[in-house]
């Protein structure tokens, strides 16, 4: 006979496994918890932060600033082109008195124009105003021949004129860039206010013309439709800043001496006089003083015409320098007034003052980044 079972045992051996032990429990029920918690969590989105919004006084600013930075960047592009282009009258100073003035004032070289002018009136049937003009076309081409195309090989105007454009955008970006962090805009939204901007807006078709964004962020620039096309426009304008010579100031003054010449050479008849106008034609050709330069030319006289050609030619050659450095339309400056334009003229209407003025950022000068050709 089997003995007899006393009454049960308070203990675990009799209990569900998910309740053995009070601590392990616990920490069961725990885990379980928290794993329907995150469950619940994942399964639902974070909440998106809400887009910032710009104020309207905020733009304001930013344009203001980006006036500003065009307006340094200008600057330092103007200084660059100054260098240049001072360097580039010194070579045409040399260029004019070593070989351009010996050569006008040679007695062969008298005698040549004396012929040329012979020749033309021949040609012409004594048609007056077709020797003037071939005799004006004559002695612009020398000037080219004995001084700009030489210098030209060593300093470009037009290569000048677009190394300043290029300097211009490089300066500018380098200055936006402060500008998002400064006054708090997200770049994306700095970014769509420059495609806002133009730049570049020439003539259809339409890829001629370029925002501020373009012009910025096209790598390379010279793959840029508009930017390539801007410098075409420059190149090939008929005075452009690689074609000075030919400007129409110049051009008249050489006319007008040239109908001189012409009417002189009617009433006198005698070479040695025709040659000597001849000279003051040529030297006509770059100065407003020479169309006065009467004298006769002899070998005595050689000394003093130079002397006087080298003073008027040097007068002319300031003012022209001058009109290269501000013509707008075929100076140096050309591609850089044409961008700068764009960009504030566009932003012109933020000039209006706020109900509390805002000073826009103070860009400092920086050192040029872009070596002259020269150095």
């Amino acid at each position: 006979m089997s003995a007899e079972r006393g009454p049960p045992e308070h203990g675990t051996g009799r209990l569900p496994g998910w309740l053995h032990g009070a601590k392990g429990g616990a920490i069961s029920i725990l885990i379980v918890a928290a794993m329907a918690i995150a469950g619940g969590c994942a399964s639902q989105r974070a909440p998106e932060a809400p887009p910032i919004v710009v104020s309207q006084s905020t733009w304001r600013e930013v344009d203001r600033d980006i006036v500003a930075a065009s307006l340094a960047a200008t600057n330092q592009a103007r200084t660059y082109a100054q260098d240049s282009m001072e360097h580039w009258l010194d070579l045409v100073y040399q260029r004019t008195d070593s070989d351009f003035i010996p050569w006008f004032s040679s007695f062969w070289t008298r005698k040549w124009l004396s012929i040329k002018v012979a020749w033309y009136r021949m040609s012409s049937e004594g048609e007056r105003e077709e020797t003037v003009n071939r005799l004006t076309g004559y002695l612009q081409e020398a000037y080219d021949d004995h001084v700009l195309v030489p210098v030209s090989r060593e300093i470009d105007p037009n290569a000048v004129m677009e190394q300043a454009t290029r300097l211009y955008i490089q300066q500018l970006d380098q200055r936006l860039q402060l500008i998002p962090e400064r006054l708090g805009v997200p770049g994306d939204q700095f970014d769509q206010h420059l495609k806002k901007i133009p730049a570049i807006e020439l003539a259809p078709p339409p890829d001629h013309s370029a925002s501020l964004y373009q012009v910025l962020h096209a790598d390379p620039l010279e793959e840029l439709p508009a930017f390539a096309a801007l410098m075409g426009r420059f190149r090939q304008a008929p005075s452009g800043a690689g074609a000075w010579a030919t400007d129409s100031g110049l051009s008249s003054i050489t006319r007008q001496t040239s109908e001189q010449l012409e009417s002189e050479m009617m009433t006198s008849g005698a070479v040695s006089i025709v040659s000597g106008l001849v000279g003051r034609v040529a030297g006509s050709v770059l100065s407003l003083g020479v169309t006065g330069f009467s004298a006769l030319l002899t070998e005595a006289e050689r000394p003093d015409r130079e002397a006087h050609l080298r003073k008027s030619l040097n007068e002319a050659f300031d003012e022209e320098w001058l009109a290269l450095m501000r013509n707008s339309d075929r100076g140096v400056m050309a591609g850089v007034l044409h961008l700068s334009g764009q960009v504030e003229g566009s932003l012109g209407q933020t000039e209006t003052q706020p109900t509390q003025p805002i000073q826009p950022i103070q860009f400092d000068q920086q050192p040029r980044v872009v070596p002259v050709p020269w150095e």
